[in-house]
């Protein structure tokens, strides 16, 4: 255990010691990712808002959105740009070792450096976001509520979680390329296990083998991201600040999330380059 205490505060000097290779990464990321687009970074906002007006009319519109969730397509943004920022960072971030290949077979860095720098930049992308949230919220007549103040606190348990998945499936894809494939199929069906366009409080109850699950209690426990939701939903949408114990456990997920990736990254990372 000490060992392993050492070892990740090294890694930790290291990572501080090529921070500026950091920061280059992320700043090649972006533009590479706006690199010859008329719109620029605006796509940032502009793609969750086209997402919202999409989902807010199939489920608010054609379905009929629940009554008691007035202003619908503000409670969807608050939920959608997390959504964003998270599936961003996870399938960029899975193949970020393999598309740098080349880099790692000639340079000595850090190799966590790939995963993080697509953490990052991707969350650099959700702040640039969030200010359309603010615009909505103003143009619909929903109150802009002081829970606002929070949000970044609920972002520094997002980044901490995407950091520890994005570690341990990167490392995966270096092995199995099949990796990647499977996390653009498991996306889809995490997006709907995700409470974005529903309420999770309004889920009902299911019977499996004779017993009655609380299903909205199930979804928070076995889905960090339905919890980092729910979090964000409270916030930006409800003015209410979640209770303590349900920040504490969503915190204490993501850690032993980044934990487990880290080590796991850091156990194979020294095979990267013959398997490149």
């Amino acid at each position: 255990m000490n060992e392993s205490l050492k070892g990740l505060w090294t890694d930790l000097n290291e990572i501080w010691t090529y921070r500026h290779l950091l920061r280059m990464l992320v700043t090649r990321d972006l533009k590479t990712r706006y690199k010859n687009s008329i719109f620029g970074v605006a796509w940032s906002f502009l793609q969750p808002l086209g997402m919202m007006i999409v989902l807010t009319f199939a489920f608010g519109v054609i379905n009929k959105g629940p009554s008691d969730l007035p202003n619908f397509n503000v409670f969807i943004l608050s939920g959608y740009l997390a959504w964003t920022f998270f599936s961003s960072a996870v399938v960029s971030g899975t193949g970020s070792v393999v598309s740098n290949s080349s880099l790692v077979k000639k340079v000595y860095f850090p190799r966590i450096l790939l995963p993080l720098s697509v953490v990052f930049s991707n969350l650099i992308n959700y702040v640039l976001a969030l200010p359309m949230f603010v615009i909505v919220a103003v143009v619909s007549g929903h109150p802009l509520y002081w829970t606002l103040a929070l949000v970044p606190l609920a972002m520094v348990i997002q980044v901490i979680f995407c950091c520890g998945l994005t570690l341990f499936l990167s490392t995966i894809n270096v092995f199995y390329r099949d990796t990647q494939f499977i996390i653009d199929l498991a996306m889809l069906a995490w997006f709907f296990l995700t409470p974005i366009f529903y309420d999770i409080r309004t889920a009902k109850a299911a019977v499996f083998l004779g017993q009655t699950i609380d299903t909205a209690l199930w979804l928070r426990r076995l889905n960090p991201m339905a919890s980092l939701v729910n979090i964000y939903q409270d916030l930006m949408y409800r003015g209410v600040p979640t209770n303590l114990d349900f920040w504490i456990r969503t915190a204490v997920t993501s850690v032993i999330v980044f934990i487990l990736g880290y080590f796991f990254f850091q156990h194979f990372n020294k095979r990267f380059g013959e398997e490149l």
